[in-house]
């Protein structure tokens, strides 16, 4: 992997004609994209792509395509929605689906759709109720006044608002979302086309793939909702050279650490992070060994695992590079000797950088309980509604502003969404997941750990899972239901392993929580506040902040790169396809793409590279010119953008998209999906069968 140049944005100050930054929809540099492309998006044209963007469940990116509801996104980002209505008998994740009437399409059991509809700055009314705070009485004072915010916002059901962290706490939006919680599968390719190549061909360009599937949005009425805002199709398609917009939901960037932070990031989070997930990887590999069944039910679950493999050791990789770090000490050095110079900047911010030193080291000694006990430690589906059912029971009678963050009034709908999902739980694979998780528990800590020792007693981490999933009844939604009504007196008298487990180590974890709220992240929060604002003193405010899951917006162009001395070219053709088709996985085409393979125009664009600056989360995200028109479909980054995290080279760091044109030509020829055709192009398909093998 070629290493990424340090740029402009990663001592900041703001890149130059870069197409560099995830911007947010109230600092977006127009004049910028005008001095490079000649375009320059006016306010209007701003808000009208905000509206027609939309979240897609909890970590992608979508699209409304239609004034009907109807909505882009990928293939691998619906994929939940997808295995969750599949059977053993009828399986859409192989064999795709097609709903040939509206009365056909089908409700995803867990699936939340959410439009941005206000950004509001509430930098100051936070930052001046914490003026002089400190440790727990900030980071309480900073909880109850986000609470108080989302609640006053949140004036109904259909609404969600969430204080956005941004700049590392140098400023605060709140963001005002329309939430939809009928959302119904439309139409999903077979994953062999949606995910070509496999994990060999993921993060890498050329890329053959049809990475879409397309829901729709309903309303309370039961009808499809109204959609005014949206992208229509572009005729065209991308071209080489052409100006792209990208609008989506990036997760996670993280240029703005300090150089502690990256340190402990490089030296143990991301090393423990991939020793886990190559163990997890194991754990499923061995489980889809035991036969066709357990295959189909894991196989969501070894996606998730290997993407997130591969993409963890391209950001480990860019940090473990002596240059690269080299030049991120080199930044903070100098933004650190701008402040120094002036007395007034020194007292106000010079040791901001030191405190959050002492925290990363603080979080170093707390890091093994804290992670095993609390963050995500025991791992189960059905652990993890237990606990949301015990920690309600505790949560709700309180105040608002007193509860634990995602138990306010505010994030209850979307709670309750996900608690009383009727989604397939799978036991088998539950009490693989269960053993698993205990064993590492056990590995980490200690047999003779008092957490260990109170969980496991006498038992085997396998005696424990097996017991426990074999006798709760947690699986019944009426049962969760019930639970969650009655509260905590219901709780407090379960007789149900899986409850009883939860509340059992809940305490302890409530526990460690607490030390790292207080001891660690308050203390980050705090002198990371510090931090932005020293460098919007230095620097100025003309950056973009780091990726947040929030919406943002990106500019740059359909564009070639280089690596190892050739060059890439940045658009592949449908023909290229079936030229990569060898009929072993991964790398074996659907009977409907080799039947349609007659049918098809080999010089059909099918995937393209662009210059736009993404991470991940942008997954589902429209490509766009600036008539904001699709043009494309973002599926992934190629292998020198996993370095994203922490930097962008625009010389090599690409977006890979599928073409527009590729996607109109698979649903007419491949899989005669008229009516989703209809809606994209009003007037251009006629009325032709649906493919029978969907």
């Amino acid at each position: 992997m070629k290493r990424l140049l340090i740029v402009a944005s990663l001592i900041g100050a703001a890149p130059a004609l870069a197409d560099e930054g995830m911007w947010t929809y109230n600092n977006f540099p127009a004049s910028k994209a005008k001095e490079k492309y000649g375009f320059e998006p006016n306010q209007e044209w701003l808000d009208k792509v905000r509206l027609a963007s939309a979240k897609f469940g909890y970590g992608c990116s979508s699209s409304f395509v239609s004034p009907d509801g109807l909505v882009m996104t990928n293939h691998h980002c619906a994929r939940g929605c997808i295995q969750q209505l599949s059977t053993a008998k009828k399986d859409f994740i192989a064999n795709g689906f097609y709903a040939k009437t509206q009365a056909e399409e089908l409700q995803c059991p867990a699936l939340e759709i959410n439009q941005l509809v206000e950004i509001t700055d509430v930098t100051d009314q936070l930052n001046t109720a914490t003026k002089g705070l400190t440790g727990k009485p900030y980071a309480d004072t900073l909880k109850a006044e986000m609470s108080k915010l989302e609640k006053a916002c949140t004036t109904s059901t259909d609404v969600r608002c969430d204080v956005v962290t941004l700049y590392q706490g140098g400023k605060y939006n709140l963001y005002k979302y329309q939430r939809f919680q009928d959302v119904r599968l439309v139409f999903a390719p077979e994953h062999a086309i949606a995910f070509f190549g496999g994990d060999p061909d993921n993060f890498e360009f050329p890329r053959y793939d049809l990475d879409v599937t397309f829901v729709r949005v309903y309303g309370k009425d039961g009808k499809p909702a109204k959609s005014p805002n949206y992208f229509k199709w572009s005729d065209r398609g991308a071209k080489e050279g052409d100006l792209t917009f990208v609008p989506g939901h990036p997760g996670k960037t993280s240029r703005g650490l300090t150089v502690a932070q990256l340190e402990y990031l490089r030296d143990v989070g991301l090393p423990k992070q991939l020793f886990k997930l190559s163990e997890i990887r194991g754990m499923i590999t061995e489980f889809q060994n035991r036969g066709v069944e357990q295959k189909r039910i894991s196989n969501n679950l070894l996606f998730g695992v290997e993407n997130g493999l591969k993409a963890t050791k391209g950001r480990h990789e860019q940090l473990v590079d002596k240059k690269f770090f080299a030049q991120k000490i080199a930044a903070e050095q100098e933004l650190r000797a701008k402040v120094n110079a002036d007395p007034k900047m020194k007292a106000k911010y010079g040791a901001a950088w030191d405190e959050i030193a002492r925290a990363q080291d603080t979080y170093r000694n707390i890091r093994k309980e804290y992670e095993n006990i609390e963050a995500g430690g025991i791992s189960s589906q059905l652990f993890g509604l237990a606990r949301t059912l015990v920690r309600a029971s505790d949560e709700l009678p309180k105040a608002d502003t007193e509860r634990l963050r995602g138990f306010n009034d505010a994030n209850l709908p979307a709670l309750k969404v996900q608690l009383m999902s009727k989604a397939p739980i799978y036991p088998e694979l539950e009490i693989a997941q269960l053993t698993f998780s205990l064993t590492k528990i056990r590995e980490e800590l200690g047999p003779d750990h008092p957490f260990v020792k109170k969980v496991l007693g006498k038992e085997s981490p396998a005696s424990v899972a097996t017991r426990v999933i074999k006798g709760t009844k947690l699986a019944d939604l009426k049962v969760r239901e019930q639970l969650f009504t009655d509260g905590k007196k219901a709780i407090e008298a379960s007789k149900d392993p899986m409850i009883q487990l939860a509340a059992l180590v809940d305490p302890d974890a409530r526990a460690i929580r607490k030390t790292y709220e207080e001891q660690v992240e308050a203390v980050i929060r705090k002198n990371s506040e510090l931090v932005a604002q020293a460098r919007f003193d230095v620097y100025g405010t003309g950056i973009y902040p780091d990726a947040t899951g929030t919406l943002r917006l990106s500019f740059g162009s359909v564009k070639g790169y280089t690596e190892d001395g050739k060059q890439v070219d940045p658009i592949t053709v449908m023909s290229g396809t079936f030229d990569r088709h060898t009929g072993e996985d991964p790398f074996a085409l659907p009977k409907t793409w080799l039947a349609a393979q007659k049918d098809l125009t080999a010089s059909t664009p099918m995937n393209f590279v662009t210059t736009n600056d993404i991470i991940g989360g942008n997954s589902g995200s429209p490509v766009i010119n600036k008539d904001a028109e699709v043009i494309g479909l973002v599926f992934d980054g190629n292998i020198q953008s996993l370095g994203g995290d922490y930097g962008f080279d625009e010389s090599v760091n690409r977006t890979v998209a599928v073409h527009s044109e590729a996607l109109i030509e698979a649903l007419k020829k491949v899989y005669k999906a008229d009516r989703v055709l209809e809606e994209l192009r009003p007037g251009s398909t006629p009325n032709v069968k649906a493919s029978p093998s969907l």
